[in-house]
């Protein structure tokens, strides 16, 4: 095993805030990547500095409105391998450092740009957040109970997913694109794009059967008993995922139907199906669920919360939960990382730093002197974080 992370070496500056650019930063910054983000100061007063998603990485607060904030962005950009940012079409380029200007300082530059609709297109300058993509991109009216209103979802798909795990692939393609020709490129990641391509089963479905997915109303959305979630005793829920026949019928026989395992998919039994496995699922507690459904080969899930998700025994011992001290030494339970390599794999080095904390250091290892940062900070060009 290798000691450093597989993007290690490379220099990632990230003028993105709130959620899908950090995520994304901090996905190269868990495996290896220094990430450098850049803040201006006046987005302190918006406190959503989102420290889960800023681990392993230096922070620095510059004025790009300045001449001296463009002067040190532009050093920081001549030794950088990737540039992220999440501002609206067309900011960049009034900014004065845009792709064309970017790439003449740094013809390796792989320049990602997230933004909610993308570069063209007529919704280009819409603002949005993730509720917005999700319904214009069709996710949204798939998402709840049948005949009500859509369900926003509690985690945000469109930020993470359509915007920061996406930006994340297209960056490791890019890389891989200029290993091979030596020259960068500019990447163009829509959160609503994104979520389109989340549509993959709805199509086939509606190319195999002719008729629009309904909400609640699919073979993976609620239609059949054999997908679907159950009120436990306790006002808890358990999610039933038999899909295949062969996890279906040891289901049907432990509670005794076994005629059901043939009526998997009737569409004339099945509202019959899902009243009598509801009425069974309500007879017990979900701490008896989990003893008598065990290990069971029925696909079967007991529908945690955020707090027993972060206490539970699989995820501890996968390390996808794990415990850190906070800049300040208070230890807190972080998320660890997903994808896990056998030779170079990622790790958690350090918490979170403060708004601005880093940017001192930088500017010295970019040569300016103390007075000069000094005078930086005067002029408001820097922010140099809390003393």
């Amino acid at each position: 095993m290798l000691k450093n992370g597989a993007l290690t070496g490379l220099t990632v500056i990230d003028l993105s805030r709130l959620l899908p650019g950090p995520y994304c930063s901090m996905i190269l910054a868990d495996h290896g990547a220094r990430v450098i983000a850049i803040e201006d100061k006046r987005f302190i007063a918006d406190g959503l500095f989102i420290n889960t998603v800023n681990r392993n990485k230096e922070h620095i607060s510059l004025d790009l409105k300045t001449s001296e904030g463009k002067e040190i962005f532009f050093r920081l950009i001549r030794e950088a391998d990737i540039l992220l940012e999440g501002f609206r079409p067309g900011v960049m380029d009034r900014l004065g450092i845009g792709y064309e200007t970017v790439k003449q300082i740094n013809p390796g530059i792989i320049y990602c740009a997230i933004t909610g609709y993308g570069q063209d297109g007529p919704y280009r300058n819409r603002v949005g957040h993730d509720v917005n993509y999700l319904s214009k991109a069709g996710v949204l009216d798939l998402i709840g109970e049948a005949d009500r209103t859509p369900s926003i979802p509690g985690v945000q798909m469109a930020d993470i997913a359509g915007g920061g795990m996406n930006a994340v692939i297209g960056i490791l393609l890019a890389m891989v694109a200029r290993n091979q020709t030596g020259k960068g490129q500019y990447i163009d990641i829509s959160m609503t794009d994104g979520m389109v391509g989340f549509l993959s089963l709805p199509l086939f479905f509606r190319q195999l059967t002719g008729q629009t997915p309904k909400r609640a109303d699919a073979v993976l959305s609620h239609r059949y008993a054999c997908y679907n979630t159950y009120e436990t005793a306790d006002g808890r829920y358990l999610s039933i995922g038999a899909v295949e026949n062969r996890f279906w019928k040891p289901l049907c026989e432990h509670f005794g139907v076994p005629e059901y395992t043939a009526r998997q998919y009737d569409d004339n039994h099945r509202e019959a199906i899902i009243l009598f496995m509801r009425n069974r699922f309500r007879e017990k507690s979900i701490a008896e669920w989990e003893t008598e459904l065990g290990d069971m080969d029925i696909c079967w899930g007991k529908v945690q919360n955020l707090d027993e998700m972060l206490q539970d025994p699989l995820f501890r011992e996968r390390e996808m939960v794990v415990d850190i001290p906070d800049r300040f030494g208070v230890t807190h339970p972080a998320l660890g990382i997903p994808v896990r390599l056998s030779e170079t794999p990622g790790s958690i080095r350090k918490p979170a730093v403060g708004f601005g904390d880093s940017t001192a250091s930088i500017l010295q290892e970019l040569g300016y002197t103390s007075e000069q940062i000094d005078e930086f900070q005067k002029s408001g060009a820097i922010y140099c974080g809390n003393p």
